[in-house]
């Protein structure tokens, strides 16, 4: 197993990354290292954090962590920050803004689905507890109709008891 050195491993990372976006057997083929090398080091960049789309993608394709990673990266950057981030990503800032009002109103409509949630909640639960309450009472039911018929039963047996005496 060949150990690449840091700051080879760091020019070839940027190469997967927008605004190059290389593909990763391109890169592969191109660099002489081999494909799962370049995708355990996609996978390791993605899990540290940083937006890393799949390889030929629009940045509209991207997931949904990936947008979130970048809206995260770039809160708190002034406009001229913003526009060098989203030159070395291949993305434009208006894409940014967007990604950013979709968080907003997806954490406001989380919001509004979780009091829904718990409103349903509360109706199962009441639900259930009728449901259970009446099951007491056809089980009590139950076992009194199947008390009567053995009481029955033991009758019928008691007369012809006393009707063959």
């Amino acid at each position: 197993m060949s150990r690449y050195p840091e700051e080879r491993k760091n020019a070839i990372l940027k190469k997967l990354l927008p605004p190059v976006s290389m593909s990763v057997p391109k890169l592969a083929k191109q660099e002489g290292i081999s494909e799962a090398t370049l995708y355990n080091w996609r996978n390791q960049i993605r899990e540290s954090g940083s937006p890393v789309p799949n390889s030929g993608q629009s940045p509209e394709q991207w997931s949904p962590e990936a947008k979130f990673a970048v809206v995260v990266e770039t809160a708190s950057l002034s406009e001229i920050e913003l526009g060098e981030y989203c030159r070395s990503k291949g993305l434009y800032p208006e894409q940014v803004a967007q990604w950013r009002e979709a968080c907003i109103n997806g954490t406001a409509s989380a919001k509004s689905s979780d009091k829904e949630a718990q409103a349903k909640l509360k109706a199962e639960r009441l639900k259930t507890k009728q449901l259970e309450k009446e099951l007491r009472r056809k089980e009590k039911a139950l076992a009194e109709t199947a008390a009567l018929l053995v009481l029955r039963k033991k009758f019928n047996a008691l007369w012809e008891d006393d009707e063959v005496d």
